[in-house]
């Protein structure tokens, strides 16, 4: 990078690490934010998959406290994470080689740890989490054979890191796919030098995928998606006074990192040739980026359809982002 010495200082300074440890260590504990009932998967949205049946009964038996608070905290994130777990297994079944995946501040790495106690060896996976909260949760199931975690932000997993520790080395050459769940957007809106940072951990023909909550042109239209999500769907889970508290206390101190689609889509061409969009709820979007356009269309045959009530949804899935001549 540019200057990574500067940008780490920026990491360390962020609001995850910061402003906003104490929610994250409570919540990731269980001792605050606990939804009042467990999210659970509408069925009916998803339809008939022996797979999916697998992966949702097992990612529902893996969960820890945080991820109660957040699959209960935006509209149909539970269908998508088990959608995406589903689509890398598939993309993995085919492949020669087992892959290796990185799932980055997704809390106690449930979606990534499921995928490969499932894959019984085609996948290789490392979450990561500042939290020691998150650490427990992930071994209180077991230290799996084919699913590592690392106790540290995103920023200290550097390629030296990754060749000198011996339960990481395995990582060392690259990453098959790199999944970023709701990370950069708690540490600053530096997308460019984030996903900069990031990307060097990934194979040339690697697959990224974002989950972020994204700002909008028109803070109308943002706050009325926002509405929608508090009181359509996080109303089921959370009394009204723990919404606001949130909304309070950790939203607007979020809200200061997000980033528009336009600026995401400017910030993501600087490292892949071809974006798509295959996720909208509300003001949350996936992205799915790539060198290669046949990983691209390989991930996208075995992805499902959205599993969400149109009423959430403000865009024509899938889409393309952004697509460069290679």
């Amino acid at each position: 990078m540019r200057d990574i010495s500067s940008f780490f200082e920026e990491c360390e300074r962020a609001p995850r690490l910061n402003e906003l440890a104490s929610f994250f260590a409570a919540t990731a504990a269980g001792r605050s934010g606990s939804p009042a009932k467990q999210p659970q998967v509408d069925r009916r949205l998803l339809g008939d998959n022996t797979l999916l049946d697998r992966f949702i009964r097992l990612h529902e038996q893996r969960r820890g406290p945080f991820d109660q608070h957040y699959l209960a905290s935006i509209p149909y994130r539970l269908e998508e994470e088990c959608r995406l777990g589903c689509a890398i297994l598939r993309y993995a079944q085919d492949m020669p080689e087992p892959i290796s995946l990185y799932s980055l501040g997704t809390a106690e790495g449930t979606m990534a740890r499921t995928v490969s106690e499932l894959a019984g060896g085609h996948v290789e996976s490392l979450s990561c989490s500042p939290n020691v909260e998150n650490l427990r949760s992930f071994m209180a199931y077991g230290d799996p054979p084919h699913a590592t975690f690392f106790h540290g932000p995103f920023h200290h997993l550097t390629g030296d890191l990754l060749r000198s520790r011996q339960d990481l080395a395995g990582f060392s050459s690259g990453f098959d796919i790199i999944l970023e769940d709701t990370t950069f957007q708690m540490y600053s809106p530096n997308r460019p030098d984030q996903i900069e940072f990031v990307s060097q951990h990934l194979k040339d023909d690697g697959l990224f995928l974002f989950v972020e909550k994204f700002k909008t042109t028109d803070i109308d239209d943002y706050q009325r998606r926002e509405l929608q999500k508090d009181h359509g769907f996080k109303a089921r889970f959370f009394d009204p006074t723990e919404i606001m508290a949130k909304k309070t206390n950790v939203l607007t101190v979020m809200n200061q990192s997000e980033v528009t689609l336009a600026q995401m889509s400017d910030a993501v061409k600087r490292c892949f040739h071809q974006c798509h969009v295959t996720w909208n709820s509300g003001n949350f979007y996936t992205l799915l980026a790539s060198n290669s356009p046949k990983k691209i269309e390989r991930f996208l045959s075995g992805l499902i359809e959205p599993a969400i009530p149109r009423e959430y949804v403000y865009a024509d899935i899938p889409y393309c982002l952004h697509s460069q001549a290679t």
